[in-house]
């Protein structure tokens, strides 16, 4: 076990309680379209190279009739980052030591209709002391009344903890998700924020209410096209739409990278990837 202070210990139980209730809201969903899938918790240890205890965390997946695949996992890590890696993380450059805590958060659908989702928040620890994170939308077929539902929420989320934060977090998210190899975004895009950096009760406040933000929109969306009809054409254009999505995940992802680079338990980093895809 890794001794955590007040606030690591604050920002843990909050994602460890916001992983409860999201995996409790798409049970539900679940049911809901007459399949009993549930969550299969699997917990995960992590040692830091020099053999201290680095954490762990749990990896929740779920393949059911509307999620197809679901992956929501909470981690709470800590040790040394290598020399080089150490560089590239926010104060870790002149002292490698780290403390991360954090939920992760991907669905892939059955429908194609029905819009895959991401969200990730975390708390980090180096000299400095940050939150970041956000949420996105991905979907195969988009529908325009589900892009602005999505968006509406974030923005209400931002609005009330900063006017400014909305357009700033959703250009960071336009710029982010973009796929450069194929001119393309990932998805319609949402909130990303990194290095949010103020007092630790607005930060923190501000990461709380990204959480509550994508567990009240998204299962209304997936609700409203989980049983819109699709034939072989609506598939093969959802598959296409996944390779795309594995593509930028394994290429240009940070989380993925930054789960890899710290020994981070390898099946739920790459939880993030479609069960099936295809590449025309």
């Amino acid at each position: 076990m890794i001794e955590l202070d007040d606030q690591q210990q604050r920002a843990r139980d909050w994602f460890e309680s916001l992983r409860g209730r999201i995996c409790a809201a798409f049970e539900a969903l679940e049911r809901d379209a007459g399949s009993d899938a549930a969550f299969d918790y699997t917990p995960w240890q992590r040692e830091d190279p020099d053999g201290a205890p680095g954490g762990g965390g749990v990896r929740g997946v779920m393949k059911g009739r509307v999620f197809e695949k679901v992956g929501v996992n909470v981690s709470t890590v800590g040790g040394r980052f290598s020399p080089e890696f150490a560089k590239t993380i926010h104060g870790a450059g002149e002292d490698p030591s780290f403390f991360a805590t954090g939920i992760s958060l991907v669905a892939h659908m059955a429908n194609p209709h029905v819009p895959a989702v991401h969200m990730n928040t975390r708390f980090l620890v180096t000299t400095k002391r940050w939150f970041g994170g956000g949420a996105d939308l991905n979907p195969p077929i988009p529908y325009e009344e589900d892009t602005a539902e999505f968006h509406a929420r974030l923005r209400a989320a931002c609005a009330a903890h900063d006017q400014t934060f909305y357009e700033k977090f959703k250009k960071w998210a336009d710029d982010y998700f973009y796929i450069p190899h194929r001119g393309v975004y990932r998805g319609v895009g949402g909130i990303f924020y990194d290095h949010l950096e103020g007092p630790f009760e607005a930060s923190f406040a501000f990461t709380r209410e990204v959480g509550e933000a994508l567990l009240d929109v998204y299962p209304r969306l997936v609700r409203r096209r989980m049983e819109t009809p699709f034939d072989e054409a609506d598939k093969a254009r959802q598959l296409e739409w996944r390779g795309r999505y594995a593509e930028f995940n394994l290429l240009y992802d940070r989380g993925t990278l930054f789960g890899l680079r710290t020994g981070g338990n390898v099946d739920a980093i790459l939880m993030s990837l479609p069960p099936m895809a295809a590449w025309s």
